[in-house]
């Protein structure tokens, strides 16, 4: 993740962070006072000793130089990953030059860093011999468990059918009224015919009753599109291979990362994390500078959990992705590394506010039930929606040489990036990177005019 003399940005480092809780606890601990013995190797490893409650001092060592993303240990009892210990010394680390200097490890450092690579060799040369001789599975034992699950989804989507009339013959003021219990059990009625993607937009349905303001439409909007993705389903043998492929990839199915690989140098655009009871999602956007391909790569790590896959907003690397089948392409697999991944100064082209709508529409021929679509505005300025100075709520991003502009899709916890946007633009044109959908625009990175680095937006 780093070179000799390359030190990463505050925002770089808290990108690493599991949740908010601790970015707020690993910046207070990012100074020096709390510090002693820190030091780093031009091997990569950062270490220290952090006072603490008790009588000895925890030991934190990470290693920054791992291809996927720095590892950590330290002896606190903590169970978040990194935790703020280790937040606090890489942030110490990415300060002023010299505040940590470089030296020898101590033994108890070195151990660990030298233990962790000497697994991971190991581990590499496991499955490199393995995938040499390993034997295929059994394929007609895979197409048998392949067709016992497509009858349990199909199961599953008829009684969904069969739920989705009841409700609209019975009348949408009858799901304000059921509460939502009634969604709760119908999404797990799909977990069982093992359709996650069924089961997660049943759970979605379930949040618009007396969400606001109109949330019967919406409420109608969402059941159309999750009976349009049931129909696919029952008839996908009458749909386009893409299209056949694409409604696989929504009811649960994801293809496989068959695609041909595509060797680039990748700017990292957005990380960002989104987390349920179960499980917390991290969704990292990259573009390809001599290919122009923008991809997505996604990583999971249990509740409460960062995933380890890390790759902080400005820095760009040379690697090969592999292409998911179906959901437009933009998914794809993290392959062979060339180099580390290193700050840089390159930002993405971008396109005007009519040009990213045309962009989002055209996707939604591939793929009806997409949400939003990654796309670039360059030379846009965030602005107010009208009179409604003193309302988050209504703000646009509007083009700098036109007439035109994007809504921008707010919720509570993007209110610190809408903040940072205005203030990074302070009235002048920006170049954003965000997701473009039907609700708005959610800016998700940010460069000022002119030379500058990324600002990563996402809270």
């Amino acid at each position: 993740m780093t070179q000799q003399g390359v030190r990463w940005t505050a925002d770089q480092v808290l990108a690493l962070a599991p949740d908010a809780a601790s970015r707020k606890a690993g910046s207070k601990l990012g100074a020096a006072g709390p510090w002693s013995e820190a030091g780093s190797s031009d091997e990569g490893t950062v270490w220290g000793l952090c006072a603490g409650s008790g009588s000895k001092p925890y030991q934190t060592v990470i290693d920054v130089a791992d291809s996927t993303g720095p590892a950590y240990k330290c002896s606190c009892p903590s169970r978040k990953f990194p935790c703020k210990h280790a937040l606090g010394l890489l942030l110490l680390w990415a300060g002023q030059e010299g505040t940590v200097p470089r030296g020898q490890a101590p033994d108890w450092a070195e151990q660990w860093t030298e233990g962790r690579r000497q697994r991971a060799e190991e581990k590499a040369t496991t499955t490199g011999g393995a995938s040499g001789t390993a034997s295929p599975g059994d394929p007609e034992a895979a197409r048998r468990r392949a067709e016992r699950r497509a009858e349990r989804i199909t199961a599953g989507a008829a009684e969904l059918e069969q739920r989705l009339a009841d409700l609209l013959r019975g009348g949408l003021a009858g799901a304000e009224q059921a509460g939502y219990g009634m969604w709760e059990e119908t999404a797990a009625r799909m977990v069982d015919a093992q359709a996650p993607g069924l089961a997660a937009r049943v759970r979605e349905l379930g949040t618009i009753p007396s969400s606001g303001p109109g949330w019967p439409v919406r409420l109608l909007e969402e059941c159309a599109l999750l009976h349009l993705l049931d129909q696919g389903w029952l008839r996908r043998e009458r749909l386009p291979d893409d299209l056949a492929t694409t409604v696989r990839s929504r009811i649960g199915l994801h293809g496989s990362a068959d695609g041909p690989p595509v060797r680039d140098r990748w700017l990292v655009l957005a990380q960002y994390d989104t987390s349920d009871s179960r499980l917390t999602t991290r969704r990292i956007w990259l573009h390809g500078s001599e290919s122009g391909r923008t991809a997505l790569l996604l990583s999971y790590g249990a509740a409460g959990r960062a995933p380890e896959l890390t790759l902080p907003v400005g820095l760009a690397f040379e690697a090969e992705l592999t292409a998911h089948s179906g959901a437009g392409g933009l998914r794809t697999t993290l392959g062979e590394q060339f180099t580390a991944p290193t700050p840089t100064a390159t930002r993405p082209p971008g396109v005007t506010t009519p040009q990213a709508a045309a962009h989002y529409g055209e996707a939604l021929r591939a793929d009806p039930w997409l949400d939003s679509y990654p796309v670039t505005l360059d030379r846009v300025i965030p602005t107010p929606d009208g009179e409604a100075t003193t309302t988050p709520q209504r703000w646009q991003l509007a083009d700098a040489d036109g007439d035109l502009a994007l809504p921008i899709t707010l919720s509570p916890h993007s209110l610190p990036g809408l903040w940072r946007l205005a203030a990074l633009s302070g009235g002048a044109p920006v170049t954003v990177f965000g997701e473009c959908g039907h609700h708005g625009f959610t800016p998700l990175t940010a460069w000022p005019e002119g030379p500058g680095e990324a600002v990563s937006l996402c809270s």
